[in-house]
């Protein structure tokens, strides 16, 4: 068999070793004590805190839907759960999620600027958006533009949102026609009618329980930081010195100009330097009882753009008698500041502990996909390859990232 060494046991990581590991002899490098990277949970307090979101399985792919359960018993070891979400607004109004099939439950003033638009959404030629902030007027009216999508969204982008491009939006936001709104707003459809309205969640452990169990039976070296990968005169590699045939990289690619020698990538070095990226700060919370999953707050009164109810996942993930959540702040932010912040918070979070994480968002431009892919090109068949959120600087959700690697597999 020949090697390959894998870098990092992230989900992206730990998925392809679990594809790879009856064709190679498979070796994965992680830097933390245990595997999951953007998925990892701890115990606090008698609440499972996710460390970062709140990460729940739902999948189109009926490719990644097989290959998962293959790991896991549904019926034992998972709840189906459906989505609840809603939407907390500057007025302290509550109005279900998604925003624009409840149009009915507006305030009059609101009611009628959003039949308006959707009156000259439909008079009108549309022209095809060309940024982040032209597809969310195009297709949800300057109303709802100026009332949710702008205000929540610059609160996760921190930057104007004619800036952002659209290559991230596949698959991850509803893009209903304008005849759907008409038709929902008329019925009074639910969220539950959608495409991952349903989602499964771990009855005990979390996202963790999860990693843990597709890193079982793999070969993973922790506390190990990979600081060089070495192309060799006879074609193989060197990871921190052990040989292997392939690499694979699921870790941060700005750490690659200054790790990888033998192998010329230099064309690339000044677009890599160059990606951006937000962090989050993530808020454990004991938060009054609701029967929400999801609570998204535009509110320009504090910087948190959304709580995610993960004690409303399983009820495992509580301390006694308490209901925990997660609240969001996009970079970096003082425990003084969260503190202040949770003041204006609705359901009354209260603190419990916090942690922030440099990378979790990637930003693209309109060349970041075009240069990784020439990137991949180059390098794929010399046997170096790059899976993974901040890999391939995709905004992978964890089937997404799974579908991916089922997609490597393929390729190698």
């Amino acid at each position: 068999m020949e090697k390959c060494i894998i870098i990092g046991a992230g989900i992206s990581g730990i998925s392809i070793a679990q594809c790879l590991k009856n064709r190679f002899q498979v070796k994965l490098f992680e830097a933390a004590s245990k595997p999951g990277g953007l998925i990892k949970c701890e115990r606090i307090n008698g609440h499972l805190y996710h460390t970062v979101g709140g990460h729940v399985f739902n999948t189109k792919r009926q490719d990644v839907l097989e290959w998962f359960w293959g790991f896991f018993k549904k019926e034992e070891e998972f709840s189906k759960a459906t989505r609840n979400s809603t939407i907390s607004m500057a007025d302290g109004s509550l109005i279900p999620y998604p925003i624009e099939n409840h149009a009915y439950l507006f305030g009059e003033s609101m009611m009628k600027d959003f039949i308006n638009d959707l009156i000259s959404m439909a008079s009108r030629k549309q022209h095809a958006p060309t940024n982040f902030e032209e597809f969310l007027q195009n297709q949800f009216g300057e109303t709802l533009y100026r009332a949710y999508f702008q205000p929540y969204n610059e609160k996760i982008w921190r930057r104007d949102l004619n800036s952002v491009p659209l290559s991230w939006l596949e698959g991850k936001l509803p893009m209903p026609s304008l005849e759907e709104i008409l038709y929902n707003n008329f019925v009074h459809i639910k969220e539950k009618s959608f495409v991952h309205s349903t989602f499964y969640y771990e009855k005990y452990g979390g996202s963790q329980f999860l990693a843990d169990r597709l890193a079982k039976g793999l070969d993973i070296q922790y506390n190990t930081t990979v600081t060089s990968i070495h192309r060799t005169e006879e074609g193989k590699w060197t990871v921190n010195g052990e040989l292997c045939d392939k690499v694979i990289f699921c870790g941060n690619i700005i750490d690659i100009p200054n790790m990888v020698d033998g192998l010329d990538i230099s064309e690339f070095t000044a677009g890599i330097n160059a990606l951006e990226a937000h962090g989050t700060t993530s808020v454990l919370c004991e938060i009054a009882d609701n029967p929400y999953s999801w609570i998204y707050m535009p509110s320009r009164a504090h910087k948190a753009h959304r709580i995610i109810c993960t004690g409303n996942f399983a009820q495992s993930n509580n301390a006694k008698g308490k209901l925990s959540a997660t609240i969001e702040f996009t970079d970096y932010i003082s425990k003084d500041e969260i503190e202040a912040n949770l003041k204006k918070i609705p359901f009354s979070p209260k603190y419990i502990t916090h942690k922030y994480t440099e990378y979790t968002y990637p930003i693209q431009n309109i060349s970041t996909r075009k240069m990784l892919d020439s990137l991949k090109q180059s390098t794929e068949p010399q046997g170096l390859y790059f899976l993974g959120r901040f890999a391939e600087w995709e905004y992978y959700n964890m089937d997404a990232a799974m579908g991916a690697a089922l997609d490597l597999n393929k390729r190698i």
